[in-house]
This record gives C-alpha cells, sequence and structure tokens, in this order.
C-alpha cells in the first residue's frame, strides 16, 4: 500500500457525499474490543480500517523504521510524555512522528470513506462534516474480565493494566490536543460492548454509517 493517500475519488461509491467521503473514526476504552469490532466493520461495510498501518506509514515518512518505533503508539505515549514538553513539539520524535500521522489521517479523511481508529483522529477530523465519531466502550469490570481472559491475568493484574493504558490513551489525547479535546468528547455515537456484543456493536455502527450517507445525500440536509 501505498505511503501516500492515492486513491481517486469515485462520485459512484454510496459512502462519498459529494466530494468527500463518510469517515468512522473509533475511539475505544481499553479492554472493550473496539479493534476487532472494528475490523468486523470494516468488513461489513466494504472500506478499510486504519489502525496500527498508520504509525508504519508515519515512520516512512520521517524516515524511520519499523523498529525505531515499535515502541512508539498512543498506549506508550503517557509514559513518554514525561520524558518530553508538555506541548506538542515538532522537534521531538514522537511530535515529528505524530506530525506526520496526522497528516496522513488528513489526506484520508478527504480521499475515501475509511474506518480510522485511535490516534486523535475523531479531534484531527473534527472539522469534516461526513465524519461519524463513535466510542466503543463498556463497564470497567466488562474490560477487566475480557482482558483478563485474554491475557491469563489475575484479577489484580487485569484492573491493574486496564487502568494503565487508559490513562496512557486519556493522557495521548490531552498532549496532542493541548488539553482542548477529552478521551470522550465530541461522540456522535456510543456503543457499549457488554450490552450488544461485538456483532451487535458492528450492526449498530453500520446502520448509523449508511443513514449518516442518506441524510447527506438527502437534498436540504447537512451532516
Amino acid at each position: 500500500m501505498p505511503d501516500t493517500a492515492t486513491h481517486h475519488l469515485n462520485l459512484t461509491d454510496p459512502a462519498l457525499v459529494g466530494d468527500q467521503p463518510v469517515i468512522i473514526t473509533i475511539t475505544r476504552d481499553f479492554g472493550a474490543e473496539g479493534h476487532e469490532i472494528g475490523k468486523l466493520l470494516s468488513l461489513e461495510l466494504g472500506i478499510p480500517l486504519y489502525d496500527n498501518e498508520l504509525v508504519v506509514r508515519a515512520a516512512r515518512r520521517v524516515g524511520m523504521t519499523e523498529g525505531q518505533v515499535a515502541a512508539y503508539d498512543e498506549q506508550s505515549s503517557g509514559e513518554m510524555a514525561a520524558f518530553l514538553p508538555d506541548r506538542y513539539d515538532p522537534h521531538t520524535t514522537s511530535d515529528e512522528l505524530f506530525g506526520a500521522m496526522r497528516q496522513i489521517i488528513l489526506d484520508l479523511g478527504s480521499t475515501q470513506a475509511c474506518i480510522i481508529e485511535g490516534r486523535l483522529s475523531d479531534y484531527i477530523l473534527r472539522d469534516n462534516p461526513n465524519l461519524l465519531n463513535v466510542l466503543v466502550t463498556a463497564p470497567f469490570d466488562e474490560r477487566v474480565r475480557i482482558v483478563r481472559a485474554k491475557r491469563h491475568l489475575s484479577k489484580k493484574k487485569g484492573a491493574k493494566l486496564v487502568r494503565h493504558m487508559q490513562r496512557s490513551r486519556e493522557e495521548f489525547y490531552k498532549r496532542y490536543s493541548a488539553g482542548a479535546w477529552h478521551y470522550h468528547d465530541g461522540k456522535h455515537l456510543v456503543v457499549d460492548r457488554s450490552a450488544f456484543g461485538r456483532e451487535g456493536c458492528v450492526a449498530i455502527i453500520a446502520c448509523a454509517f449508511r443513514q449518516k450517507v442518506a441524510c447527506a445525500k438527502r437534498p436540504g440536509t447537512t451532516s
């Protein structure tokens, strides 16, 4: 897949509205299986999902190898922030990487219908009228149960991991929005994985996506 977004706009694509595509961003409370739901949603809608690939593409743009950025991600940035300035500084390695990732997200948001997970994409694309911001969540105890089952952890270690990873993700939002945007801000749709399961969450988001497209295409309505 090319480093830059090179997809041509297809005006017969039902996921396009005017000259811009409808984009789904997924913010995931840690342990709520947002990534798994994103993958299933990609298959359901027939549009690509971007997650870890965003970091890989950003690394290429700034001339870094995948190995050099293996530790960099929204999950670990909370720890890294202790060694960095309080605000975004394009001269630091991690912030340079985020700057490249931000531009990739903007490129994707203007060229193709897709699903973008995390990486502050809901904030970066906040001015896009064809945006559907989704939060995938679940009660804390349920998220601990899911994480414990996957990683074979004790209840204490599972709870500690969920708290740590959630805090790191929230710190990422705070840092790169300069405190202007918080993890749970600006969501059009919130789905509870514990109430609906993976497939149920996919069905709800897919329905919202299709309704977003239909409303935006209807004369006299706006997204």
